[in-house]
């Protein structure tokens, strides 16, 4: 990584720096969202903005976690791959530069986007892209660094009886299930393996602009059911379980749903304790009743 930086409150370095790559000037610049891996600034030049992402040796919310830098010539990777697929990239940014040495994207500005309820159209939109995506034929893309740490964090980490995550209450009747404890350890070896679908990877509420998709960096050649996986599970957090037959009627390409099914429960139960808690309005009853639930889907 080069000496340079990416601070919304030093517009004058970032100015600099863009001018020495050849991507123009900044008059001024704000740090936007509140997501976990990456600084993102969108900038301005007049009255153009875009959005400026920067990776860093860490996971930006949590500092103490270590993260693969390269996660973001992964992302101008996959960018680069679906600019040709228009189901797929219609409804995401486009890709307007890429720094290898600071590791920095410039990406189109999609705007401010005010978070709309999750509709059944909107879930119809959000499957259509999957399907495209996972229709892209790609010979080799194993960002295997990524999917360690995802690993870590979504298969291995919530389920160490010693984490210190403060989940005890919740977790222990997971953690005394010697049958769910290992299907989700071999889960997690077969989301470790290679597989033929490109996916996103993190294909939850925090990569989706209402019908629009950012954030790949997680991407990978795996199971399509794990793109699936998570998107039912996010969609049981936020209350729309019914939709999860509107998902299913709706992607074409021939998949395993229980897989999917397997899945769906593993994510449900790191993002109730693990260390990416969700803003969840759910007592302790709720969340229980979420983790019976992730034991009926893994175990299935």
């Amino acid at each position: 990584m080069n000496d340079f930086v990416l601070d919304a409150n030093d517009p004058a370095s970032i100015d600099v720096h863009l001018q020495t790559l050849g991507w123009g000037s900044v008059d001024r610049a704000q740090r936007i969202g509140d997501g976990n891996m990456n600084m993102t600034v969108r900038a301005w030049q007049g009255d153009k903005s875009f959005i400026l992402k920067q990776a860093r040796p860490w996971v930006v919310k949590y500092p103490h976690i270590a993260a693969p830098i390269e996660r973001a010539e992964v992302e101008a990777r996959f960018y680069s791959l679906v600019a040709g697929t228009p189901g797929v990239a219609s409804r995401m940014p486009r890709l307007l530069g890429f720094d290898e040495a600071s590791h920095l994207l410039m990406l189109q500005d999609l705007g401010d986007v005010e978070p709309e309820a999750v509709t059944e159209a909107a879930v119809i939109e959000l499957t259509a892209y999957l399907v495209a995506l996972h229709s892209i034929e790609v010979d080799s893309f194993p960002n295997r660094a990524m999917r360690a740490l995802n690993h870590e964090h979504q298969y291995e980490f919530p389920l160490r009886a010693d984490n210190g995550l403060g989940f005890e209450a919740l977790a222990a009747p997971l953690l005394a299930d010697a049958d769910y404890c290992a299907k989700v350890k071999a889960l997690g070896q077969r989301y470790l393996a290679d597989g033929k679908a490109l996916l996103h990877g993190d294909f939850f509420p925090g990569s989706w602009l209402n019908t629009c998709v950012i954030d790949p960096e997680f991407c990978y050649l795996g199971d399509a059911e794990y793109d699936l996986g998570v998107f039912l599970a996010h969609l049981e957090l936020l209350g729309l379980s019914k939709l999860w037959q509107t998902v299913i009627s709706h992607y074409t390409n021939p998949l395993n749903w229980t897989l999917a099914r397997n899945y769906a429960g593993a994510e449900i139960m790191r993002r109730l304790i693990g260390v990416a808690q969700l803003p969840l309005q759910a007592d302790f009853e709720k969340k229980r009743q979420w983790l019976h639930l992730s034991r009926e889907l893994v175990c299935q």
